[in-house]
Formats: C-alpha cells, structure tokens, sequence
C-alpha cells in the first residue's frame, strides 16, 4: 500500500490528510500546532506533533521511505521553502508543495519540488470554464495548457461512432470515458466503434486552446 504524508494541517493539509485516509491510505499527518494534531489524530495512520523546519526531525519520521510527501505549511513562504529543501536533501521520493504565489511556485520549483500546486488559481480557472461553456458540465484545470472536461454530448454527435468523429485527428483531444446518466455506469477508454447516445456524458482531456475549439464548433 502506498504512504503518504502531510507536512502543515492548515484546512488544506487536514481536509488532504483526511481524504487520504477515508479512501484507505496510510497517511501520516504532521504539525507544529498540538490541536491540529489532536484534530486529525482519528484521521491518519500516525499523528505527529513536529517541527517541519528541522532536518533531523524529518528524517526521524522516515519520510524518505514515504511515497509521497505533501507540503502545505499555510501562509509562510519561508517555512513552506526551508520544509522542501530538507525533504529534497533527505531523499523524498516525491515532493508536492502548495504555493501562495507565482514567485513561490518559481523558488519551489527551483529547489526540486516535484509537483507544485496552486488551488486557488486552479479552482478559478476550474469554476470560470464551467460557468462559460454551455455543454461543459465540470472542468478540471491539469496546468499551464491541459484539462480533463466532462460535458454533455452535443447533439450532432448523437448515433454516431466514435470512429467517425475522429477526435484525436480532428481536435487533438482524447475521449477518456463515457457516463450514462441514467444507469451511472461509465466505459472507460470507449472503443471506436462506440456509437454515442443522448444520455451520454463525454469525459475529454486535451490542451485548453483545442477544448475551446472543439466546444465551439459543436454547440
């Protein structure tokens, strides 16, 4: 099973930490603040009262033997960088840190953060393609150019294959799956010679810029 760990229980880390947990995860969960600590103590593997800041303590803990590291360290940028650096000297397999800004996101980057991740940007961009296009249901920002979109399937793709469409030619973007949204039920990676229905709900992913086109010349 694949361990996880949360460094920094601000809403983020705790709601991260706990998700984690309820999908069966080991998770340890680790903070400076004795009450956050007690808060996700019934939501982890291990709940640990510590200083991020310290190398010692971090490699105390074993996270160089965890799969995957997360930093979310709350409103101190300095604190946020120091915790990367040392997870990055000591080993981590995998570092994913939350950024507080665009000059954050450059420093983590530079120092070996393997991921970096900016929620509030991306739940924006998120809520702003959904509100704007007509057919899209939810949209899910992946970075600077991609999104996974789930939409309605327009009206002109009804009773036809897959095949014909020929998406990846035409669009340059991937059908990933299919939902019915009567039964529920998905098929994942249709085949080609799919034939779609008025029910279905298309999960798409691709570059932003073709999304858009594709979004357009089928409303």
């Amino acid at each position: 099973m694949k361990q996880f760990a949360v460094v920094g229980l601000g809403k983020f880390g705790f709601f991260l930490a706990k998700r984690l947990h309820e999908l069966g995860k080991e998770v340890i969960a680790i903070d400076n603040d004795k009450d956050k600590i007690q808060a996700i103590k019934d939501f982890s593997s291990q709940a640990i009262l510590a200083d991020a800041t310290d190398k010692d303590v971090l490699d105390a803990i074993g996270l160089k033997d965890v799969d995957v590291v997360f930093v979310s360290t709350g409103g101190r940028m300095d604190i946020s960088i120091l915790t990367t650096f040392y997870l990055k000297e000591l080993g981590c397999k995998k570092i994913i840190v939350k950024a507080l800004s665009a000059e954050h996101t450059v420093i983590l980057e530079k120092i070996g953060a393997d991921k970096v991740i900016f929620p509030e940007k991306d739940m924006a961009y998120n809520l702003a393609s959904t509100v704007t296009e007509t057919n899209i249901i939810e949209s899910f920002f992946l970075g600077e150019d991609f999104s996974i979109v789930e939409m309605i399937t327009p009206d002109v793709f009804i009773g036809k294959q897959l095949r014909e469409l020929d998406l990846i030619n035409k669009y340059k973007i991937q059908v990933v799956a299919i939902k019915d949204q009567v039964t529920g039920k998905s098929n994942i990676i249709p085949g080609a010679n799919y034939k779609l229905c008025k029910t279905d709900i298309l999960i798409i992913v691709g570059k932003n810029d073709n999304i858009k086109r594709f979004e357009e010349e089928t409303k």
